[in-house]
């Protein structure tokens, strides 16, 4: 059985905050039901170009493989009456929508605890149900401005620079999972649901980490760093060399003894200084240039294969085409296919979570309503009469069954 066999979500999510916190879950075998608005046509995830054909694309897949969908109009009684009889058979109605939604369509614990005292809600939002911006809508590249990330990120003489991925998006699904999890197994050892209140700006916030703790405690004012430099190890950075980049990191003394070995400059590690962290941070000024220079004399793949050699952390600053290909990307498996009606066989990055030894099986993301069958006669137990009172419903949705979709 897989880890999460057990575990029953409905997902009221679009684009990829939400999405992508539940499709780790799905993988680990999580039941998640997506609710699709159909007067929206569903998530909006769904009609992200460029790679989008009628309602499927590949944004949509890349953040709902092994999940289920069915339509369903939350503001009609029909919808909503559909909508309880799934919250008394699930554990978790999981959404992402703006701070002040859920309470406005019914979906907290006040709501929804007469239903099933044992339901967890978590809601995923932009800036939180609480705090003068409750009602605002957050995104990520507005959230990496908000939170500080874009003020240190890039060049010193260059602009604000957001990250090239939707990390605020990424981690606040994170943190969402955790959330479910957590409350899942509180609530079947406590025999009570609650509220997950989960924000993209106290996930931004949160991840400031150190510096944050060096400002709120000292002088210190983060800023943008040449070349993409740690704030206070050096060296550990980027560095040009005759054909590329790559990335030399000495997070410890001994990595800075083996460098100053590797790039034929032993004495600088004997020299005052830079002997140790902070003599090297008070004289990166000096320090960087020369090894800019001395690396800057080979080849990426030459430094690479010394520095490998001697134990040095370091790395290539690959494209998006050369990570995806990188022979220990594939080692590892991080490349799934599944099979898709309009895209074909469609290849995908998997989800790094690995619960014991068994392997993931992968399933392509639903078509909107897809499961509707399923959902109304196998879960609910609905006839094909009252199905068909259900509008965005047939009687051959009620008819259709798990092997009759998609297996």
């Amino acid at each position: 059985m897989k880890p999460l066999a057990d575990v029953r979500i409905i997902a009221i999510e679009q684009y990829g905050a939400g999405p992508f916190g539940s499709v780790h879950l799905a993988d680990l075998g999580a039941e998640v039901i997506k609710i699709e608005d159909p007067s929206s046509g569903g998530d909006i995830g769904r009609y992200v170009p460029p790679y989008q054909r009628g309602e499927d694309s590949l944004f949509f897949e890349a953040f709902n493989r092994n999940k289920r969908s069915i339509s369903l109009d939350l503001s009609t009684p029909e919808g909503r009456e559909v909508f309880e009889d799934l919250v008394r058979v699930s554990d978790v109605v999981y959404s992402n929508l703006r701070g002040d939604v859920p309470a406005k369509i019914g979906i907290t614990y006040d709501d929804l605890k007469s239903v099933n005292p044992q339901i967890v809600c978590c809601a995923l939002t932009g800036f939180g149900m609480t705090g003068p911006r409750a009602n605002e809508p957050g995104y990520d590249y507005v959230l990496q401005g908000m939170a500080g990330w874009m003020d240190i990120t890039g060049e010193p003489s260059g602009p604000p620079t957001k990250s090239g991925l939707s990390i605020v998006d990424y981690s606040g699904g994170l943190v969402a999972a955790i959330s479910i999890l957590a409350g899942v197994h509180a609530a079947r050892r406590d025999g009570a649901g609650m509220d997950c209140d989960i924000s993209l700006f106290d996930t931004a916030i949160s991840m400031l980490t150190y510096p944050a703790i060096w400002n709120l405690n000292g002088d210190f004012e983060p800023k943008r760093t040449h070349h993409s430099a740690h704030p206070s190890l050096v060296p550990f950075q980027a560095f040009p060399t005759s054909d590329g980049w790559i990335v030399v990191a000495c997070p410890k003394e001994k990595f800075w003894r083996r460098l100053a070995v590797v790039v034929g400059r032993p004495e600088l590690a004997a020299d005052e200084k830079f002997a140790t962290f902070a003599a090297r941070a008070r004289n990166a000024g000096e320090l960087i240039p020369i090894l800019e220079e001395i690396f800057a004399s080979r080849t990426e793949e030459e430094w690479l294969e010394l520095l490998r050699a001697a134990g040095v952390p370091c790395g290539p600053v690959n494209s998006v085409s050369e990570a995806l290909a990188d022979e220990h990307t594939i080692a590892r498996g991080m490349i799934v296919e599944t099979e898709h009606p309009e895209f074909g066989t469609v290849r995908q990055v998997r989800s790094p979570v690995r619960v014991g030894v068994e392997e993931a099986e992968y399933r392509r993301a639903p078509q909107r309503n897809e499961d509707a069958g399923y959902v109304l006669t196998e879960l609910l137990g609905y006839d094909s009469a009252r199905v068909a009172r259900f509008g965005g419903f047939t009687a051959a949705d009620a008819d259709m069954t798990e092997e009759g979709t998609r297996g």
